[in-house]
């Protein structure tokens, strides 16, 4: 009875998560305007997703976005953990503990606090603010997916290497990045994620003519538009498969190491 109960539990959670996540991806494909009624099943939406320019303008922002704030967020945030590495016990915890604040902190006042900070060194809001604000918060992550990494790596492997005649660049290139490489994937992926997710930082750093799709849909006078049920389908689906492919990939490699 135990048993049957915790997996009813479980069932029971999976389906809260994912209820409202199914009906926006059928919704996606009705044919009716209304939200109340089901019109049949169309994919009038996705169609006309692709010739509304102003959301597509939106989507490419996004993207654009998201992946050059991953991928510098991840530079500097793989560089930060390995420094965290070497420094002392008593320095790394302070700066661990640092870590932790952008991430505890608030959203609208991470997003007050960095417009006024781009508004007192003149610089105009826009993309670039929006690019550096994002970075700004997916740093925090980023580090803290690498030090797990870096405190399971074996040291005495990357010791040896160095006795061996390699050099500190050759060590952390052969031995140091591909043991914690899973760390900045985990770290990059999940900063697409959070960059296309924010609203709130992205909403006080941007300026004209630069929306990212969350701030389109908020600043929409005509509210949710069935469009955007079909986009948020898509982008789903995307990570969805995105997540997939990588979870099959790692199964192939664990599996190999077994063999």
């Amino acid at each position: 009875m135990k048993k049957l109960c915790k997996k009813a539990y479980f069932y029971f959670i999976l389906i809260f998560l994912y209820a409202p996540i199914l009906t926006l991806v059928v919704f996606s494909f009705n044919d009716a305007k209304s939200r109340g009624k089901w019109g049949g099943f169309s994919l009038r939406w996705y169609k006309e997703l692709f010739h509304n320019s102003q959301i597509m303008d939106a989507l490419v922002t996004t993207i654009v976005l998201a992946l050059l704030a991953a991928f510098i967020s991840t530079v500097i945030g793989t560089v930060a953990a390995l420094a965290l590495h070497k420094s002392g016990t008593r320095l790394r915890k302070s700066m661990i503990n640092l870590t932790y604040l952008p991430m505890l902190n608030s959203d609208i006042v991470t997003g007050v606090s960095l417009m006024l900070l781009f508004t007192f060194f003149h610089l105009d809001l826009g993309f670039v603010t929006l690019l550096l604000s994002h970075i700004t918060f997916c740093i925090p992550y980023v580090i803290l997916s690498v030090m797990p990494k870096l405190y399971g790596m074996n040291q005495s492997v990357f010791e040896a290497a160095l006795d061996l005649g390699a050099s500190q660049l050759q060590a952390y290139k052969k031995i140091v990045l591909p043991d914690i490489l899973p760390g900045i994937i985990s770290g990059f992926l999940m900063s697409i994620t959070l960059s296309i997710d924010d609203f709130v930082i992205s909403f006080f750093n941007t300026g004209n003519g630069v929306k990212n799709i969350s701030i389109l849909v908020y600043t929409s006078k005509t509210g949710v538009k069935p469009e955007n049920y079909a986009l948020s389908s898509i982008m789903f689906g995307a990570v969805l498969i995105l997540l997939l492919i990588i979870n099959i990939k790692e199964k192939k490699k664990s599996t190999e190491v077994n063999y």
